[in-house]
């Protein structure tokens, strides 16, 4: 036994190991000396004081006894390195490395977490030292110092715990400690510091009411157990929360940290023109911007460019988010999924975001207080979807584009308004020379002028033009005219807007047919996807190609300005565009509704994956198999399947309702349940309605009586978080009754955990209790280990409630 290694663990039943292996320590009493010596590590207890720690009988304290306990622990160490168990005159030292025995271990790491400058390494300090615990220190040992002993380490670990919760409420990290807050409360219930904590926990999660009841409830237990008021500071918190103090609010360092956000999409290389709305422009510091026209006149190209022009003056970084105002899905940005977008800029982990559309838009506003940030609001449709989105610092730029003037944003918000017209005779020559060379349009003035004329002075049709014409430098721009000319009748009118200058028909038409056959098709498939974009592998999905085929295609669409690329892999087509596209597959495609079930497959099986990665707890679903030529998204972690899911939430929205109207049941229902758990932490709860209700829909054209009854549950938890108690009851009636007729009772306990929720939220805490209860013991008999998880820890949170 050379050189062996041995150590020794207290905060929980007592062991020994030696070179990894647990050891016997002997029995009780034996236990009791060596818990002593260990205690009092590389100091010499009397022997008096050991006796007295170890018999508690004062009529018994045989002093051979102690010698025989401390003969066979000698043994026990004999070998260990370093170890050595001493006799002094009149008592005994365990010598030893103190980082052999986990209380001493505890206990510094704990002062290191306290002297810590650094939060995360406070934090991780922390949790090192709170992982050693196994459970009651020294076990099961009743000894009356022990249990002194053990009633003042449990206290330690409290105020370690407390400290290190105190660190992570100021790092920001209140939604991921709610849990585990009202859970210690339970065990106790009158610690003022620990319901400060929560009170704090609940108020940025967006929950001020259920922190002012927490302190209601310490308030009276204070003053029936122990006759007393709460305490100055806990009295303090419960008046900021009630005036809602902004300092209460989560600290910008907190939360926004690492790379600073760069979101602007790429500057146009070769643009031209609108010096007169830059002069305007240039002067502005910060503030509000409106910049309004008709579709295709270039008010992001030009928000872009100036933004890029000016991205020094904002040296905290730049947002951008398309509000999809006018688009083809009839699904706007809400500004909650904006907000979301922000925060996801910002660093803040999914974990610490508040429930609450405001507390979201509180802690926004605060991580931007005192920073100097461009934020660039793309295609905004009314004033309302851009308020909230609007910072509180006035040392922050906003640059808004809409094809409305949004006059309430001038009036109340102050913003400064810029109306783009189509472009001037001469600037639309200037953008063809940009793109063509002016040597070029200097040998067919005539050509040139009449395709200004024929494009209306619209920048997004001379781009058109434009790209045809330098992927074919050799072809006349005399024919290009000619082209314009004879399709000029055609018109765009029901996709142009108000303007009916902007018949721009003839230029789609002449640049479609430019294209090669696969890229043609391409184009009138895309043109009638759901959502407002669409990844390179779900195009290929659409088209039933592979990626190495469908790549060069993409690139031939935004070569030819029939798509853009507004981020790295995904492609976006213009309304008006998509419409034509739409004009065109009605035409040519009998196809589309397969390429429409590829597509929905495509999304159903990626959402799948992702889900299961984020999710493994959920039930699995039974798919049928994905379509020949569907190749769904597969993830190897959760930052991937989160990444994947947040490219694709407003599509993943628009699918489920595609699906539905298109009668793709089983995608309707398939795609709502499966990005349910997503959808709950990203999407406002009525575009969940809207998912949700298709599902159900699907499920009940299927004649799927489990999926009936699930998604009755989701709307019964949806209707009860926005206050619709009556359709919440409804929900919840129709569920447990399908799962009667089923005959599951799993169905029943998952149906009797959402009556509990719909109960809890209108504050019948009883009732709520009951219901949970029901269902532990339905899952108890059935053995439905994960359904009686969740009812225990019902049954805790509402009990804490109450």
């Amino acid at each position: 036994m050379d050189d062996m290694d041995i150590s020794f663990a207290v905060l929980g039943p007592l062991e020994a190991r030696v070179d990894g292996q647990r050891v016997s320590v002997g029995p009780a009493r034996q236990q009791c000396v060596l818990a002593a010596l260990l205690t009092d590590a590389n100091h010499a207890v009397p022997i008096p004081t050991l006796i007295e720690r170890v018999w508690d009988d004062q009529q018994q304290r045989p002093a051979s006894t102690l010698y025989t306990y401390v003969s066979r622990l000698r043994r026990l160490l004999d070998g260990a390195e370093g170890v050595e168990l001493r006799h002094h005159s009149g008592g005994y030292s365990l010598s030893i490395d103190p980082l052999q025995i986990d209380l001493h271990v505890f206990r510094g790491l704990v002062r290191e977490a306290r002297a810590a400058d650094d939060p995360d390494q406070a934090i991780k300090l922390y949790d090192q030292a709170l992982e050693l615990w196994r459970g009651e220190a020294f076990g099961t040992l009743d000894r009356p110092w022990v249990n002194n002993l053990r009633e003042s380490l449990c206290q330690d670990r409290l105020a370690a715990e407390l400290d290190r919760d105190d660190v992570r409420l100021r790092a920001g990290q209140h939604a991921s400690l709610l849990a585990d807050l009202t859970s210690r409360v339970t065990s106790y219930p009158l610690d003022e510091r620990l319901a400060g904590q929560l009170m704090l926990a609940l108020y940025r999660a967006g929950r001020p009411a259920d922190a002012l009841g927490h302190y209601k409830k310490v308030r009276h237990r204070l003053a029936e157990e122990l006759g007393s008021d709460p305490s100055p500071p806990l009295r303090d918190l419960h008046q900021r929360i009630l005036t809602a103090d902004p300092a209460l609010a989560i600290p910008v360092t907190a939360t926004a940290v690492g790379t600073l956000p760069r979101q602007l999409p790429a500057d146009l290389p070769s643009f031209v023109n609108r010096q007169n709305e830059i002069d305007q422009l240039h002067g502005i510091q910060g503030g509000l911007v409106v910049i309004s026209g008709t579709a295709g006149v270039g008010k992001t190209a030009l928000a872009v460019h100036w933004a890029h022009r000016i991205q020094d003056r904002f040296p905290d970084g730049q947002l951008y988010v398309n509000l999809r105002g006018f688009g083809p899905t009839g699904h706007p940005t809400t500004p909650t999924e904006a907000v979301r977008v922000f925060l996801d800029a910002l660093r803040v982990p999914a974990s610490e975001v508040p429930l609450s559309a405001p507390a979201q838009t509180g802690l926004f506003r605060s991580l931007l207080a005192g920073r100097r940030m461009l934020l660039l609001l793309d295609n905004a449709s009314d004033a309302d979807q851009v308020r909230p989105l609007l910072p509180g610092s006035a040392d922050c730029l906003v640059l808004v584009t809409s094809r409305h003037q949004l006059p309430g944003l001038v009036a109340t918000e102050g913003a400064r308004p810029l109306t783009l017209d189509v472009l001037r005779h001469g600037e639309a020559v200037r953008l063809l020379g940009a793109r063509l060379g002016a040597d070029r349009l200097q040998a067919e003035p005539a050509a040139v002028d009449e395709i200004v004329k024929r494009c209306a002075g619209l920048p997004l049709a001379l781009a058109i033009v434009a790209a045809r014409a330098a992927t074919v430098p050799a072809f006349p721009l005399a024919a290009t005219a000619a082209d314009l000319r004879s399709d000029a009748g055609g018109g765009l009118d029901a996709f142009a807007g108000a303007d009916p200058a902007t018949d721009v028909r003839a230029v789609f038409s002449w640049s479609y047919q430019a294209l090669s056959t696969a890229a043609g098709r391409l184009f009138r498939l895309v043109g009638s996807c759901p959502g407002p974009d669409l990844g390179m592998a779900a195009a290929g999905c659409l088209a039933g190609l592979p990626a190495a085929v469908v790549r060069p295609l993409l690139a031939e669409l935004t070569t030819a300005h029939l798509l853009a690329e507004p981020a790295p892999g995904r492609y976006a087509m213009h309304d008006l565009l998509r419409g034509y596209a739409t004009d065109l597959a009605g035409q040519h495609d009998q196809d589309r509704e397969a390429a429409t079930r590829r597509l929905l497959d495509y999304y159903l099986h990626s959402a799948y994956a992702a889900d299961r990665v984020l999710y493994p707890s959920r039930p699995a679903l039974d798919l049928e198999p994905p379509a020949d030529g569907v190749t769904p998204e597969r993830f190897s972690d959760q930052p991937s399947a989160l990444a994947w899911f947040g490219a694709e939430q407003s599509t993943l929205l628009a699918a489920v309702v595609r699906a539905d109207e298109g009668a793709f049941n089983a995608h309707a229902w398939g795609l709502a349940w499966t990005a349910w758990e997503f959808f709950g932490a990203r999407m406002r709860p009525r575009d969940q309605l809207t998912t949700e209700g298709a599902a159900l829909a699907a499920a009940v054209r299927l004649g799927d009586l489990p999926g009936q009854a699930l998604c009755h549950r989701m709307l019964a938890d949806l209707r009860a978080r926005i206050g619709c108690a009556e359709e919440a009851n409804q929900h919840v009636a129709a569920a447990l009754a399908l799962a009667d007729v089923i005959g599951d009772p799993d169905e029943r306990g998952y149906a009797l955990l959402t009556f509990a929720k719909v109960c809890a939220a209108r504050q019948e805490l009883a009732e709520a209790m009951s219901h949970a209860a029901e269902a532990d013991a339905i899952f108890g008999s059935s053995g439905d280990r994960a359904g009686q998880a969740q009812a225990v820890t019902a049954r805790g949170r509402y009990a804490s409630l109450s």
